[in-house]
């Protein structure tokens, strides 16, 4: 969840608890016609090739759809003026799906005596703690059932009220990451939005702490499995090789050179964060070098860096690439490689795009491949960029009648990515 507002230490909480489950409302007229409606709202590609947010509204009733469609994209915009969301817009698809409420509004806001019948249980004050914004998850999957792909579920809140959580724990059923909620009015809304997804695509841990509550004063226990929490200075970070090692001493866009700083994950001592002050930590910052690449992670774990252009089915005369993100030398190059057959195509490299009149074929059947890298310098990880190589290849054919184009007389199917 966001720290306390304004910044200021107070009583923390260390997991989303256990969601209930509340009777649903019934729906009559309008509302049950527009229940459960699923629109696209950015489309990138096929799901089986990007990262699909699912965005659902809780409090919204059947009069206030069109509020909810204009707040998603409110929302979305200002999640793209935050790296890494911006560099990789390319790799999201964005849906909605309606949840018509019976009540304006979600409960505990202004108070926490205040009850509101909602579609998807929203509530402030959940165990006591007045900013954690807490769903029925149960509700929340019946209609996340409903869109194409869920990566990613964000619910947004009918409210001016501060707050949210993130759900990091992957759905075994429907395969999501993590639900991440916030307040669709608040002024700090989309900075929660983000801060909320740290945890449940980056799998990031809080990197505030609580100074004056007994039982976060020490930790004691195990190394944390989170990408930015360690119980290692930075020295021994060093010397063991280990959690954000790669980057110590590099200059972080929040702000100084990643270190080990004392105080995190709740606690005050015993537990180290790598920056001082990301937003992890304190909304309005950006994130820093270790966790912008846990973000790219997760991105990369839904979305592919070789997609290709056109249906499965659709026959072309040119093999072309939606590429990851721009090429440019401030975020390191993104390369292509073209093979016809497993030779390399040497004059295509880095072209997104080849016509297959330029090739030189016999007749029948050839496969064209393109091998795409993300050589993002945001990445020092290993294992992490990895998974920013990919390919996809195309069945190439001459002389395919009506079918081929007429100047080259050689078409291009797409065989899929991977």
């Amino acid at each position: 969840m966001p720290g306390p507002a304004g910044g200021e230490a107070g009583a923390g909480y260390r997991s989303v608890p256990r969601t209930f489950h509340t009777p649903k409302a019934a729906l009559t007229g309008p509302g049950r016609a527009a229940d459960g409606q699923v629109t696209k709202v950015i489309d990138n590609g096929d799901t089986k090739d990007r990262l699909d947010v699912v965005v659902i509204g809780d409090g919204y009733t059947a009069d206030q759809l069109d509020q909810f469609h204009l707040d998603v994209k409110e929302k979305w915009n200002d999640f793209l003026g935050v790296e890494p969301y911006r560099t990789y817009q390319k790799l999201f698809n964005v849906w909605t799906v309606d949840a018509v409420s019976a009540e304006s509004g979600v409960s505990g806001d202004p108070g926490q005596d205040v009850v509101r019948n909602t579609a998807l249980g929203a509530h402030f004050w959940c165990d006591g703690t007045e900013r954690l914004l807490c769903i029925d998850q149960q509700k929340v999957d019946s209609y996340v059932a409903k869109a194409p792909q869920a990566d990613l579920v964000v619910v947004l809140a009918n409210s001016t009220k501060y707050g949210g959580a993130g759900y990091n724990e992957a759905s075994p059923s429907l395969g999501y990451d993590g639900i991440a909620t916030f307040s669709a009015h608040n002024k700090d809304s989309s900075q929660v939005a983000v801060h909320e997804t740290g945890h449940s695509l980056g799998k990031l841990a809080d990197e505030y702490f609580y100074p004056g509550v007994p039982e976060y004063e020490q930790y004691t226990g195990p190394e944390m499995p989170q990408a930015n929490s360690s119980v290692l200075t930075a020295d021994a970070m060093a010397g063991a090789r280990a959690k954000w090692y790669r980057w110590l001493g590099a200059t972080s866009p929040d702000g100084g050179a990643v270190g080990a700083y004392e105080g995190g994950n709740y606690y005050v001592k015993g537990l180290y964060r790598p920056t001082d002050n990301s937003l992890m930590r304190t909304l309005g910052k950006p994130f820093n070098l270790p966790g912008a690449e846990a973000m790219i992670a997760g991105f990369y774990r839904h979305a592919k860096p070789a997609v290709p252009v056109g249906g499965a089915r659709t026959w072309s005369s040119t093999a072309r690439l939606a590429l990851p993100r721009a090429n440019d030398t401030a975020h390191g190059r993104v390369t292509v490689r073209w093979y016809l057959d497993g030779k390399e195509l040497r004059r295509h490299r880095d072209r997104d795009r080849v016509a297959i009149g330029e090739l030189t074929l016999g007749r029948g059947a050839h496969r064209l491949t393109a091998t795409v890298t993300d050589a993002t310098s945001a990445v020092r990880d290993p294992a992490v960029r990895a998974s920013l190589t990919g390919s996809t290849s195309w069945t190439v054919q001459s002389g395919r009648g009506a079918a081929v184009d007429a100047t080259t007389r050689a078409v291009a199917k797409p065989d899929g990515a991977r």
